[in-house]
């Protein structure tokens, strides 16, 4: 039994937060911003709307594209770093009661940007094992809620969204996924840190008046591991399959910063037709990054089925992850 990529399915909330918007707030501008990201505009949602509602529409589409009743699905995992709430209950499974879901095994995972490619990787594991069928992943994140928008340095940076997809268990091994690596380095957990409330700095008035709620990021530091990391994970995962960047159609990094996806893509030698730059008009979106520009890709009609796809992404913790695998749903 192998697993396969079902279908996918994304959403993003109607504000547009732009770079003029941004000029009002924090000492920045529109020409400052696009140069050191790329980045144009990203999408914020509204106060009542929280990480489960987009999770749960964009879950919705993935379903229905898989062609797929909720009670088939019968394993449901969120990448989030900005739960529903701190702690507990997990936002899947909050997701899995808004869709219908019951009595299934539902969880959280906190991998920040690379959330989606693990759970890809759990995804794989539980069906080609055998214990599942149908999973559902998400990767959904309303970082405006974690971010400090007095802080040029990272309200300038993200957005929030949601994407999903259904991983399913096939016996067609062209189908099937070819490869998944995930890693970790604890050593570098500092650089990308939201570090309150949690059991280092419980939730207190110091917390609030330090903003220690507040993502926290080594910007520079970040930029120059995430280019050296990402852009080894993804050759070393070319040549252990034995496939040439040349042949993939569809190379989808973590969209954080369009300097670094160029520049990974330089190396890889890739054209811009290669490369999903979705960066620009959703900013990062944490673990809804990937799923996100997936999406895009499917809806343009771009994304055909059986073509190829080259995951690569890189997220606090430090977490670095790469997949190769085609995909199995229908076309647009």
């Amino acid at each position: 039994m192998y697993a396969k990529f079902h279908s996918i399915g994304a959403y993003v909330p109607s504000k547009v937060l732009s770079n003029a918007d941004l000029e009002k707030m924090v000492d920045t501008s529109d020409e400052w911003i696009l140069k050191r990201t790329g980045i144009s505009e990203r999408r914020i949602a509204s106060k009542d709307e929280n990480t489960s509602d987009m999770a749960t529409k964009a879950s919705k589409l993935a379903i229905k594209r898989a062609g797929l009743e909720t009670s088939d699905i019968d394993l449901v995992v969120c990448a989030t770093v900005t739960p529903d709430y701190f702690n507990m209950p997990a936002t899947a499974c909050i997701v899995s009661d808004k869709l219908g879901i019951k009595n299934v095994q539902a969880f959280d995972i906190a991998s920040a940007c690379s959330g989606f490619v693990y759970a890809l990787s759990i995804a794989k594991a539980f069906v080609e094992s055998g214990m599942k069928k149908h999973v559902l992943i998400i990767g959904a994140e309303k970082f405006s809620s974690i971010v400090d928008y007095t802080d040029r340095t990272t309200c300038i940076l993200f957005g929030d969204g949601a994407g999903a997809a259904v991983i399913s268990a096939t016996d067609n091994k062209e189908e099937a996924f070819i490869d998944i690596h995930a890693s970790a380095d604890g050593s570098y957990a500092d650089f990308l840190v939201t570090p309150a409330p949690g059991s280092v700095n419980p939730l207190s008035q110091k917390v609030l008046d330090e903003g220690l709620n507040f993502v926290q990021m080594k910007g520079n530091e970040t930029f120059k591991l995430a280019v050296k990391t990402l852009t080894k994970d993804v050759k070393d995962i070319l040549a252990k399959n034995g496939i040439l960047a040349e042949d993939i159609p569809h190379f989808v990094p973590h969209q954080a910063n369009y300097r670094i996806i160029k520049a990974v893509g330089d190396s890889l030698k890739m054209t811009k037709e290669q490369v999903v730059v979705t960066v620009g008009k959703y900013g990062n979106t944490s673990a809804a990054s990937i799923p996100m520009a997936i999406n895009d890709i499917w809806e343009s009609g771009r994304l055909k089925k059986g073509e190829l796809m080259l995951l690569d992404t890189f997220g606090g913790g430090l977490t670095w992850a790469s997949a190769l695998l085609p995909f199995a749903g229908e076309s647009k």
